[in-house]
């Protein structure tokens, strides 16, 4: 083959290899999750760079470099996922950094993870005080996973006394003596509500110029000006 031609050749062959390895293994090769796929991942850029540019090389043996590693990597993957024993050996496990607000020394050391190094993960998820940290877990991606002490998180509508939207905004349920049913179809108070408020004080719907469910769940009512002037 000219090397013109074969110079040209190259390139689209390696990105095809590439592409297919990539398609293979998943998006978590982009990402680069393990310790597996981080080696395969720069060894199969380099095989794929001599194949593209290197001319010296004999054409097929990055080739079959490339199909050997990328069938190791799979296989590798393959038992990660069938065998979580094996698994974690393969790919790795996270590790505890920060325990219970302790800093563990061992792990850190372990892991060649300094207290600098540490301080500036934590400032990535803006937080610039050690006390602040609960548990730190270094995952095997190499990004800090955080959670911070009770004091210092962020509140949640959950951890707010709110009352639901039926408790908190008026409900108008009767106008000029007719229910408003279309107010009534999403609501705690529904029409048989009203009628049992209503009989209560001896009233009809036919008697109510205005009707309102307070948001304490009272009944307010008006009535129409020659009801009012009827009652005793």
């Amino acid at each position: 083959m000219p090397g013109s031609v074969e110079i040209i050749f190259r390139p689209f062959i390696a990105f095809i290899l590439l592409w297919v390895f990539v398609h293979l293994l998943g998006k978590q090769t982009i990402a680069q999750r393990t310790y597996h796929l981080y080696i395969a991942s720069i060894t199969m850029g380099t095989l794929a760079g001599n194949l593209a540019f290197n001319i010296k090389i004999n054409f097929l043996y990055p080739i079959i470099a490339i199909i050997i590693m990328g069938s190791v990597v799979f296989i590798l993957n393959h038992v990660a996922v069938r065998n979580p024993r094996f698994g974690k050996w393969i790919a790795g496990e996270p590790v505890a950094l920060i325990q219970k607000g302790q800093i563990l020394q061992e792990s850190m050391q372990r892991m060649g993870y300094s207290l600098d190094s540490l301080k500036q993960a934590l400032r990535g998820k803006d937080i610039f005080n050690l006390e602040e940290v609960e548990y730190a877990i270094l995952e095997i991606n190499g990004s800090l996973s955080v959670l911070k002490k009770t004091q210092y998180q962020n509140t949640t509508k959950q951890d707010l006394p709110l009352l639901s939207s039926a408790e908190t905004v008026p409900i108008e349920m009767v106008y000029d003596g007719k229910i408003l049913y279309e107010n009534l179809s999403n609501q705690t108070y529904d029409d048989k509500w009203l009628m049992a408020e209503l009989k209560k004080r001896n009233l009809s719907v036919f008697d109510i110029s205005y009707a309102v469910v307070g948001t304490k769940g009272n009944l307010y009512i008006d009535l129409f000006r020659d009801q009012i002037n009827a009652r005793p």
